[in-house]
């Protein structure tokens, strides 16, 4: 009679058990799928993760609590069909990065004490014969960088011979995270300047839901800022998703003659598609096996214009371009980087601007945000600058 009641007890026991399971299984890899299927807000949350923010408590308004000396913070406004209501645009934060020696000829002006700063007081100015018979006027001109003429001074800097990176992010966090900035400082020290901006949805820009079209259109504004200040040459550089934003704004630009393109486009863990590069995400390996994982989560994300095809876009615009990635890169997988770079082999016109591939071996530890690190990246980088910094592929 005990043994009886005891396994009718334990039969209960893992009859719950097993229904329990069933539960959590059609929870997690039913339910949670039909939801993503059919809420576009869950589809733009996940994919561009603006709620993630570090480091915290960031004054984006002064880069110099991050390290940048000699940086302007700047808004922009991006007028968007899409956002009707927001009768003067969404507002997007802006940082204008000044090369490192021109930081150093003007660390008076923009009240920088040199001594506290390695990098300045390591830097060694060059000659610089235009520059040289500037100084004077330039100097009394801006006898000292005030709020009143700090915005006349950079844009005059702007104006001044010279190359300028325009630097795309990554989703999560905002332009002044740790490894952007590390990239920054990297770029300043060739001698470029970097203007980084937050798309909507990030950082101090307007809380405007991110769309494909909408954070190229952010772009599009800081290139069209640019241009319409000087015809110096432009590099676009953008890392992970941002390579997205970086192909399909040169695959725009391209069908516009009317202002000078960018010279060169480097893509830092670039990925091929939305479609390849979720299936692939660790996030999703527990339902990219899944029979209906096409139909709930990548075919929804493609009909709903999120889709950031750059093995299309890289057949459509001429620039040469430099692709790095990072053997150990588990968030968007080296093998995607390298399906791009074949993809743009077979995909564009000879006479069009070189591809380059440049592989960065696994056990550096790099991963997906720390390229910025390597030793061999400056001298990549200023090679790709100084080649094609005056070459033009579209008047060929």
């Amino acid at each position: 009679m005990f043994l009886t009641r005891r396994r009718k007890f334990f039969k209960r026991i893992s009859l719950t058990v097993v229904q329990l399971c069933m539960l959590v299984f059609l929870i997690i890899f039913v339910g949670f799928p039909l939801i993503f299927r059919y809420s576009i807000t869950l589809q733009r949350g996940i994919l561009f993760l603006t709620f993630i923010t570090y480091p915290k408590d960031l004054d984006l308004s002064n880069p110099a609590s991050v390290g940048l000396f000699g940086t302007r913070s700047l808004n922009l406004s991006v007028l968007d069909p899409d956002a009707e209501e927001r009768h003067d645009g969404v507002r997007i934060g802006v940082w204008h990065v000044l090369p490192l020696h021109l930081s150093k000829r003007f660390a008076k002006e923009l009240k920088i004490d040199t001594e506290t700063h390695d990098e300045l007081k390591n830097t060694t100015l060059d000659e610089d014969d235009v520059l040289d018979k500037l100084m004077p006027i330039l100097k009394s001109e801006f006898p000292e960088v005030t709020a009143e003429n700090e915005a006349l001074f950079y844009e005059r800097m702007l104006k001044l011979p010279g190359t300028i990176v325009l630097y795309l992010h990554g989703n999560t966090a905002s332009r002044g995270s740790g490894h952007r900035v590390e990239m920054y400082q990297l770029l300043r020290k060739l001698g470029c300047h970097v203007l980084s901006l937050d798309y909507r949805g990030y950082g101090d820009s307007d809380p405007v839901s991110p769309t494909e079209e909408g954070i190229v259109r952010d772009a599009l504004t800081v290139y069209e800022y640019i241009r319409n200040i000087t015809t110096n040459p432009v590099f676009i550089w953008g890392h992970s998703l941002g390579t997205g934003v970086a192909c399909h704004l040169c695959s725009q630009l391209s069908l516009n003659f009317k202002m000078d393109l960018p010279r060169g486009v480097v893509l830092e863990a670039p990925f091929t598609n939305i479609r390849d590069e979720i299936r692939l995400h660790p996030f999703a390996r527990p339902f990219k096996d899944l029979p209906w994982f096409d139909l709930t989560i990548a075919r929804p994300m493609y009909s709903n214009k999120l889709r950031f095809e750059s093995d299309q876009h890289i057949g459509k615009f001429r620039q040469p371009v430099m692709i790095l990635h990072a053997e150990d890169d588990y968030v968007v997988p080296f093998e995607l980087g390298y399906k791009l770079y074949r993809t743009a082999l077979d995909t564009r016109e000879k006479a069009w601007g070189p591809v380059e591939f440049h592989r960065f071996h696994g056990d550096a530890g790099y991963g997906h945000k720390f390229l910025c690190r390597a030793p061999q990246l400056p001298e990549l980088a200023k090679q790709f600058i100084e080649t094609y910094r005056n070459e033009d592929f579209y008047k060929l």
